[in-house]
């Protein structure tokens, strides 16, 4: 009875938990149905190629697929045009007169696709329209011809259905990337600040800053697709850049406090910082996960006055340590670790200020409306 309760809370829990993925799945399905029925009607002689081109193009985003689409048209346009003139052009009766046609075509599309990551549909495009005839027994412009509205056709609905069918914006998933990257600093600054304490391994340390770098990298790769779906709106969504610079200056004061925990401080010193360091490290984990649920919830930015108390703290006791006795007696590479991991803390709480202007920025309150798509 147990198991099966569990199995109907696991299945309730689902779609909330893969939102995003099961929206996707949905698109997909109504764009290659929907592109099947509109081949149908148009009487396209291969909707397979119209179907396909509808699926690849129903992206995560609607920028992504505002991309997908341009690129692939691009690719298709060039490799047709080029293939069907190649074709039309030098004659190809027998098999070895093909084989040199098919070179010819595809030696430059390939290269041009080699190049530029845009026109990777060439290559595939020009095999098609050079090879589709010995199928069909269409000329070259024909077969030309008849890819390009096939793909246009697929472009179109896929296009549409990602508009219409539950559409995922790139700036949502952006914000809700971000909100997830605070979580995980929150998770990881612990970790970082054990090593104040005892000794850390370095592989610990690379592995941190590392899942911290692909987690911003997989945010910039999302904003990226907003600039693609930001002139289609007649109101645009706020700017997601100085979210993305704060975060970015974010990892970079944990790869600072990193190079700082090499080894733990002096035992002279840990008596009187280890407490506020204790201190500094639950509240800035407080701050930023409860900054990452706001803004993943287009809410307020959410209460300094904890974070801003340790770090006042902490502060007025290394003012009190510069210029007495366990500063000086320490060995050079130790008294400069220490001013490092002062300076990283003070740029942190710097740019916590700055993630707090982001947060209010993205709220509900302050979002601009969205009219409408064009």
């Amino acid at each position: 009875m147990n198991s099966v309760a569990t199995v109907g809370r696991w299945l309730r829990g689902l779609p909330r938990r893969h939102r995003t993925e099961l929206r996707l799945c949905l698109r997909v399905t109504v764009s290659a149905v929907l592109t099947l029925v509109v081949s149908q009607l148009f009487q396209l002689r291969f909707a397979l190629w119209a179907v396909l081109t509808s699926v690849i193009l129903t992206q995560m985003s609607v920028g992504r697929s505002l991309k997908a689409t341009a690129d692939y048209l691009a690719g298709t346009l060039g490799g047709a045009i080029f293939a069907g003139a190649v074709g039309a052009l030098i004659p190809h009766d027998s098999e070895m007169g093909l084989a040199v046609v098919l070179a010819i075509a595809l030696v430059p599309v390939a290269l041009i696709a080699a190049e530029n990551a845009r026109f990777s549909a060439g290559p595939f495009t020009a095999v098609l329209v050079l090879l589709a005839p010995t199928v069909t027994h269409l000329t070259p412009v024909a077969s030309a011809f008849e890819r390009v509205v096939e793909v246009a056709v697929g472009c179109a609905v896929g296009l549409v259905v990602s508009f219409v069918v539950l559409p995922a914006r790139a700036y949502d998933l952006a914000i809700d990337a971000a909100g997830r990257m605070l979580g995980l600093l929150a998770h990881l600054l612990p970790h970082l600040f054990r090593g104040l304490a005892r000794n850390l391994d370095q592989a610990a340390i690379h592995g941190i800053q590392e899942r911290i770098g692909e987690a911003y990298a997989a945010l910039d790769a999302i904003a990226v697709e907003g600039t693609h779906e930001r002139m289609t709106y007649l109101a645009s969504e706020r700017d997601l850049t100085p979210l993305l610079r704060t975060l970015l200056r974010l990892r970079h004061d944990f790869v600072m406090i990193g190079r700082t925990v090499a080894a733990p401080l002096p035992a002279v010193l840990q008596v009187r910082l280890e407490p506020l360091l204790t201190r500094v490290s639950e509240a800035s984990v407080d701050y930023l996960r409860a900054s990452g649920v706001a803004l993943a919830g287009r809410q307020p930015a959410v209460s300094r006055h904890a974070v801003d108390a340790a770090f006042d703290a902490y502060a007025a006791e290394m003012a009190g340590l510069r210029h007495q006795d366990p500063i000086r007696d320490l060995p050079g590479e130790a008294t400069e670790r220490i001013f490092v991991l002062a300076f990283a803390l003070e740029q942190l709480r710097r740019d916590f200020n700055d993630l707090a202007g982001c947060v209010a920025d993205h709220s509900e309150r302050s979002r601009p409306r969205r009219l409408i798509a064009i």
